[in-house]
């Protein structure tokens, strides 16, 4: 069973939340000079250096022997090539911002998921209702107009295409929770389990960006989205799965994908710190409204109500 939801782990689930709060936005710039299938694999690749040389550094070693491959490869599949890809190829029709609304969708997934697949991490009441109420507070951070995609507006079907695309990535992280398990299992630390993953996941989609994109024969991409391709290897790869498996380890899968429920907010505060964007009242009680569901998955609240009582 998951161990609960202490402090430090809150703390390493917020800084998650804001390293992956870059990528949708990195993701999108990077497409103005690269393929799809060679952005996730710069991504990934970039991202096993980095973590395999701080393991190396660390004395912490690479992942050894078939049953941590095996775990490895499936989570590079599931939790990394898969939406990764499903995920940029639907920055191709949506804004980054209405992406990474869709991706808190990824907690529902998850609490369905580990119900049905798994053993150790029921659906209780709770779980369902935080899940169901923190989406609802995303929603209305984005406000009703953005998901009008009826028959007159322009561009609808290629929107419902990029949101569809993007909750098939929800889908792909829901099932990757369930396969985490194996890693536990493997008995990989988290910097070598992050190492492994990406790995695996850049020689799945290497293959992939060779056959269909050629990336030898692309023009020279301009700086910001060079720039942006680095950032979303080094921080929003590299970085955040360093800080997922740290989460992994203490606070079991369906706690760790509460990050995607933060994305959102994370992407709205950077923005009005850095880029002095106006925050509206909906974005106030969007907030708000996915702090209750946390609240309500998270359950110490109301178990201590009820110890009082």
């Amino acid at each position: 069973m998951p161990g609960p939801m202490t402090a430090r782990l809150w703390g390493l689930l917020v800084a998650l939340s804001l390293a992956w709060g870059t990528s949708f936005l990195t993701m999108a710039v990077a497409l103005r000079g690269f393929p799809p299938f060679t952005i996730v694999f710069a991504r990934t690749a970039m991202a096993a250096l980095v973590l395999g040389a701080a393991c190396i550094a660390l004395g912490l070693g690479l992942p050894r022997g078939r049953r941590a491959w095996l775990a490895c490869a499936g989570m590079g599949l599931l939790n990394s090539a898969v939406p990764f890809t499903l995920i940029v190829l639907g920055l191709q029709f949506i804004p980054s911002g209405l992406a990474a609304v869709v991706n808190a969708a990824t907690p529902v997934c998850a609490v369905l998921c580990a119900h049905w697949l798994a053993d150790d991490e029921r659906l209780t009441p709770n779980r369902l209702a935080g899940a169901i109420t923190g989406v609802a507070g995303v929603a209305i951070l984005i406000g009703p107009a953005t998901f009008d995609l009826g028959p007159g507006k322009e561009g609808g079907g290629a929107e419902a295409l990029g949101i569809a695309l993007c909750l098939g990535a929800c889908l792909s992280y829901g099932l990757s929770g369930v396969w985490s398990r194996r890693v536990k299992r493997a008995g990989l630390a988290p910097l070598p389990a992050a190492t492994g993953q990406c790995a695996m996941a850049a020689l799945i989609m290497l293959p992939l960006a060779l056959a269909f994109e050629h990336p030898w024969a692309l023009p020279m991409p301009p700086a910001e989205a060079v720039v942006a391709l680095v950032v979303l290897g080094l921080v929003a790869t590299a970085l955040a799965y360093a800080l997922y498996y740290a989460i992994l380890a203490g606070a079991g899968a369906t706690n760790t994908m509460l990050v995607t429920l933060l994305v959102p907010v994370s992407a709205l505060l950077l923005g009005w710190l850095l880029l002095d964007e106006a925050l509206a009242a909906r974005h106030l009680l969007g907030m708000a409204v996915i702090g209750t569901g946390l609240v309500l998955i998270d359950g110490r609240l109301f178990r201590r109500a009820s110890a009082a009582g």
